[in-house]
């Protein structure tokens, strides 16, 4: 029904694991994994997020992510028996959408029930369930797309807290060209942060 929400981040809730996005005037509450809200940019900041809207007797839940390919991956596992949205979420907090891929085509249940509330039996029925959905080339494909953007930030010579702000901004979405035409045009000055430098580059791409 809603496929992505796009606007700007109001605020972030860490202990409730939402991100409030406000979109033509409506503030839209998201539940998103807790890697994702590491990631994501100050209050204020445009941001897009996939979504899923799932309808419940009590209520109406969107649940938002950074990329397509981690809302597939939502999508299959709470197709899985025994794990609804908020056990996806453990998951995709646990583990990164191409390490969750490679421990599914692997049976590798071990790495899989670290997710918090996931046995090792739940696990074991995840990977019978999903193994035959998904493929290998597309988990080496994701691996190689992500150390190909590493390897072009750091052929640009940015120094370590530059690259670190370049990663963080192709995780938000935005591709290695973007990232780092945005961070040279941000003065690095004594004492910065990589926050602070993230900031600085997205205040630089809202112009």
């Amino acid at each position: 029904m809603i496929a992505y929400i796009k606007g700007t981040l109001a605020y972030a809730d860490p202990e409730e694991g939402t991100a409030v996005v406000e979109s033509g005037g409506v503030g839209y509450r998201i539940f998103v994994a807790g890697r994702d809200l590491e990631l994501l940019p100050p209050a204020g900041a445009e941001i897009r997020l996939y979504t899923y809207f799932q309808v419940k007797e009590d209520g109406m839940l969107l649940y938002g992510f950074f990329t397509r390919e981690d809302q597939r991956l939502f999508k299959l596992l709470i197709g899985v028996n025994g794990i609804g949205p908020k056990g996806a979420l453990g998951i995709l907090s646990a583990l990164s959408a191409e390490d969750l891929r490679f421990a599914i085509l692997a049976g590798d249940a071990k790495a899989i029930s670290k997710a918090p509330g996931i046995g090792n039996k739940t696990a074991q029925k995840l990977i019978l369930d999903l193994k035959d959905k998904l493929q290998l080339s597309d988990a080496f494909e994701a691996k190689l797309a992500k150390n190909q953007q590493k390897e072009l930030i750091s052929a640009s010579g940015l120094s370590d807290i530059r690259s670190e702000a370049a990663e963080a901004l192709t995780a938000l979405g935005y591709s290695p060209t973007e990232a780092l035409k945005a961070l040279r045009l941000v003065e690095t000055k004594e004492g910065m942060s990589v926050e602070d430098l993230l900031k600085a580059a997205l205040r630089q791409m809202a112009f």
